[in-house]
């Protein structure tokens, strides 16, 4: 099924554009935020991957290691399509030596000890560098709207890559709110999916009513960075302060086993009910993106981004709100999203 095209904040696509012409205009480096204890049973090691899936590279080191493949970890998936620099975690039981590591489309660029296994959503922020080909508009009106994203920050929606190539996990959705057996991995992806779409259809509410960047009595508001969060019962000085300059951030739920169902648009109901019968936690996910470090250039019908976006953020969401996007690698092969 096709997926609706959800309201922007910042007026229309300014030009139609191509992304990923080649993987090497598609770049995304993961940053960890924390320190390596330097010792303890785990090799960490920071890979540069081209033309290659994260869950593939992962099985390629557990051969290597000669572990199994589920004690190797990593904090999230990374596009295949892409040069990406992300770390993995292996257990060194076996001594591993990594200089002899032969993996097509794969470099090790440094190695780390650490205490601890590589959690899933333990990396702090990706940093990327895009190149969107096309012909662009009026240099002003470019610059206008970057300095605008740049200050102001996107919608924080869910990109289309989440719901499957054509929105096909809809109906994987549908089928397991309707009660259909659905084995371990597309039982994830359904409910992963049925969240990110009430997510996304009640963000864009809040954009077409001008609310998505400011916090209204009865948010629950998000400590920018972070996952902390609490109720806002009334709107004060303070508080509109702290969300102007981008401190704080009004949420959305990520709907679970206590969500109310006042909050849930009209049509999710059968979905709503799925997710509490499963006993799904119910979570809140931050309503506006922060751009950070946001610069660009230009060329001969290019424009080359770079910019970091905390973890869990999808940078089609940014790219979104200047240009119509076209993916060169969208009809080749299904698109992992960036976390």
């Amino acid at each position: 099924m096709s997926l609706p095209d959800w309201a922007r904040a910042h007026g229309v696509p300014l030009f139609s554009a191509s992304i990923r012409t080649t993987v090497d205009e598609f770049d995304v480096t993961e940053e960890l935020g924390f320190e390596f204890s330097a010792d303890g049973e785990h090799d960490y090691l920071y890979l540069e991957k081209t033309g290659a899936n994260t869950e593939w590279v992962s099985r390629q080191l557990a051969r290597h290691a000669d572990v199994p493949a589920r004690d190797v970890g990593y904090s999230g998936l990374k596009d295949r399509h892409a040069v990406t620099r992300q770390w993995f975690s292996v257990p060194r039981w076996n001594a591993p030596d990594w200089s002899q590591l032969e993996v097509e489309g794969v470099r090790v660029l440094d190695q780390q000890r650490h205490n601890r296994k590589l959690r899933r959503g333990a990396h702090q922020a990706n940093r990327f560098r895009i190149v969107l080909r096309g012909v662009l508009p009026d240099a002003r009106a470019l610059d206008e709207r970057l300095e605008t994203i740049s200050t102001f920050g996107t919608p924080n929606y869910f990109g289309k890559q989440r719901f499957g190539r054509g929105g096909s996990n809809i109906a994987l959705a549908d089928a397991w709110s309707q009660g259909k057996r659905l084995p371990r991995h597309k039982r994830s992806i359904a409910i992963s999916t049925a969240r990110s779409h009430i997510f996304n259809q009640i963000l864009d509410a809040r954009v077409r009513d001008k609310t998505w960047n400011q916090l209204i009595a009865g948010d629950v508001a998000n400590l920018d960075g972070s996952g902390s969060v609490f109720s806002v019962d009334e709107i004060d000085d303070d508080l509109t302060r702290r969300s102007n300059a981008m401190d704080i951030h009004p949420t959305g739920p990520l709907c679970g086993d206590s969500t109310s169902p006042s909050v849930v648009p009209p049509g999710h109901d059968s979905w709503l009910k799925a997710l509490t019968d499963a006993r799904v936690k119910p979570a809140h996910r931050s309503l506006r993106l922060r751009v950070v470090d946001l610069e660009w250039s230009t060329g001969a019908d290019l424009l080359v981004l770079e910019f970091a976006l905390r973890r869990g953020a999808f940078a089609t969401s940014v790219l979104r709100e200047i240009a119509d996007v076209h993916d060169g690698f969208a009809n080749m092969s299904p698109v992992t999203h960036l976390r």
